[in-house]
Protein backbone atom coordinates (compact mmCIF):
# COMPACT_ATOMS: atom_id res chain seq x y z
CA UNK A 1 0.00 0.00 0.00
CA UNK A 2 1.57 3.12 -0.90
CA UNK A 3 0.42 6.48 0.50
CA UNK A 4 -1.70 7.95 -1.95
CA UNK A 5 -4.11 4.91 -1.32
CA UNK A 6 -4.99 6.26 1.34
CA UNK A 7 -8.52 7.70 0.85
CA UNK A 8 -7.96 11.04 2.74
CA UNK A 9 -4.23 11.46 1.77
CA UNK A 10 -4.59 10.37 -1.92
CA UNK A 11 -6.54 13.29 -3.43
CA UNK A 12 -4.57 16.18 -0.41
CA UNK A 13 -1.40 14.56 -2.49
CA UNK A 14 -3.08 14.85 -5.86
CA UNK A 15 -4.28 18.33 -5.53
CA UNK A 16 -1.07 19.43 -4.23
CA UNK A 17 2.21 20.86 -5.49
CA UNK A 18 5.21 18.57 -6.44
CA UNK A 19 6.59 18.79 -2.78
CA UNK A 20 6.88 15.42 -0.92
CA UNK A 21 8.00 17.63 2.09
CA UNK A 22 5.08 19.93 2.42
CA UNK A 23 2.78 17.65 1.93
CA UNK A 24 3.86 15.90 4.21
CA UNK A 25 4.35 18.94 6.66
CA UNK A 26 0.40 19.13 5.95
CA UNK A 27 -1.11 15.70 6.81
CA UNK A 28 1.12 15.77 9.94
CA UNK A 29 -0.44 18.78 11.42
CA UNK A 30 -4.56 17.88 12.37
CA UNK A 31 -1.78 14.16 14.01
CA UNK A 32 -0.05 16.59 15.81
CA UNK A 33 -2.92 18.39 17.50
CA UNK A 34 -4.81 15.17 18.05
CA UNK A 35 -1.51 13.78 20.00
CA UNK A 36 -1.04 16.83 21.92
CA UNK A 37 -4.41 16.63 22.71
CA UNK A 38 -4.36 13.29 23.76
CA UNK A 39 -0.87 13.90 25.78
CA UNK A 40 -2.00 16.63 27.72
CA UNK A 41 -0.37 19.97 28.13
CA UNK A 42 3.15 18.74 29.41
CA UNK A 43 6.55 19.16 28.61
CA UNK A 44 6.27 16.35 25.91
CA UNK A 45 3.11 18.19 24.10
CA UNK A 46 4.87 21.58 23.72
CA UNK A 47 8.13 20.65 22.46
CA UNK A 48 6.66 18.57 19.75
CA UNK A 49 4.48 21.61 19.25
CA UNK A 50 7.54 23.76 19.23
CA UNK A 51 9.58 21.07 16.70
CA UNK A 52 6.64 21.04 14.65
CA UNK A 53 5.83 24.74 13.88
CA UNK A 54 9.73 25.38 14.05
CA UNK A 55 10.26 22.57 11.31
CA UNK A 56 7.65 23.84 9.27
CA UNK A 57 8.47 27.51 9.24
CA UNK A 58 12.74 26.40 8.73
CA UNK A 59 11.00 24.66 5.41
CA UNK A 60 8.88 27.48 4.02
CA UNK A 61 12.06 29.80 4.83
CA UNK A 62 14.24 27.39 2.80
CA UNK A 63 11.73 27.24 -0.34
CA UNK A 64 11.33 30.91 -0.27
CA UNK A 65 15.02 31.50 -0.38
CA UNK A 66 16.63 28.49 -2.39
CA UNK A 67 17.14 29.39 -5.92
CA UNK A 68 15.42 27.07 -8.68
CA UNK A 69 15.84 27.78 -12.31
CA UNK A 70 12.49 28.44 -13.91
CA UNK A 71 10.79 25.25 -15.76
CA UNK A 72 10.06 25.72 -19.48
CA UNK A 73 6.83 24.02 -20.76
Amino acid sequence: MQLEDIPVVGPLLAAGADDRVFDALLVLGPVIIIAINLLGRNLAAIILAVAYTGGFSVYIGYKGIRRTPERKT
